[in-house]
């Protein structure tokens, strides 16, 4: 570690990153101490931001599991999923159907580095330095297309990740790129933070802790969420609160009822 905060790879260890965040309100232990102040931060600002990360984690798992299971999806591109936790979404598929293929993109070089040591000696799972914002060099990373095959059915993943890319990027117009890319019978899958719901002024407080951070924080209208799905046909129950998305029988959320939004859509023939 230098006096600038970086380490001897060049990683910004001074500046709160989202992914490492997200990471150590999961349990994770892959921060630094700025990432663990902001995490703090917001804890202080919304005390239970832990279980809403840990539903929205959830509402992955269910969703990769359908979408493994009843969909009969066999490859998954995971944009943005941050660092490696428990419940990787190989880890989840492959239960369901041993044979997923599963590529992994994020442009952090800690998220890439620590994906590409987890997964070195995994079969059909990749981890590619990229930057979701830019469709055409995702699916022409040559990890990206040495596995995956957009001429099938690929399920899209973008959890917790489209509320930190700005309306300047134009994200609805990135995510159409993905979904016009999509071979019919595809899937895809968003959690957002959405404008409904704000409690004591919650969503400006975490604002502003991410005004420090790698990403800044852009909540949107649930009628901007519903677009990023275009003409896909939404999965029952639609797209709701992340808590009440085929929840498994008798589970009980760990954060509140109404946080944010999820939905899978299906592309139609």
């Amino acid at each position: 570690m230098t006096e600038r905060g970086r380490t001897a790879s060049g990683i910004d260890t001074t500046t709160p990153n989202v992914a490492r965040i997200y990471d150590y309100l999961l349990g994770g232990k892959d921060s630094f101490a700025a990432d663990r102040e902001a995490a703090r931060q917001l804890i202080a600002a919304i005390p239970d931001v832990a279980a809403i990360a840990r539903d929205n984690r959830s509402f992955l798992g269910r969703a990769v599991r359908y979408l493994a299971g009843p969909a009969g999806i066999r490859q998954f591109l995971d944009l943005g999923g941050g660092l490696p936790t428990q419940a990787n979404v190989h880890e989840l598929a492959q239960g369901v159907a041993p044979g997923v293929r599963v590529a992994y993109v994020d442009n952090d070089p800690v998220v890439a580095s620590h994906g590409q040591a987890l997964l070195a000696s995994r079969d059909r799972v990749v981890m590619a330095l990229a930057d979701l914002r830019d469709p055409v060099s995702v699916w022409r990373h040559p990890d990206v297309a040495g596995l995956l095959d957009w001429t099938q059915p690929i399920a899209v993943l973008c959890t917790s990740t489209l509320h930190f890319v700005p309306d300047e990027d134009e994200p609805h117009k990135i995510i159409a790129e993905y979904r016009d890319h999509m071979a019919p019978g595809s899937y895809l899958a968003i959690t957002h933070g959405t404008m409904e719901e704000d409690p004591a002024g919650e969503r400006d407080k975490a604002a502003w802790v991410y005004r420090q951070a790698s990403s800044q924080l852009h909540v949107r209208s649930l009628a901007d969420v519903r677009r990023f799905f275009g003409s896909l046909e939404l999965v029952e129950p639609g797209l709701v609160w992340i808590t009440e998305w085929r929840p498994e029988p008798g589970a009980a959320p760990t954060g509140r009822a109404q946080s944010m939004r999820g939905g899978v859509g299906r592309k139609l023939p």
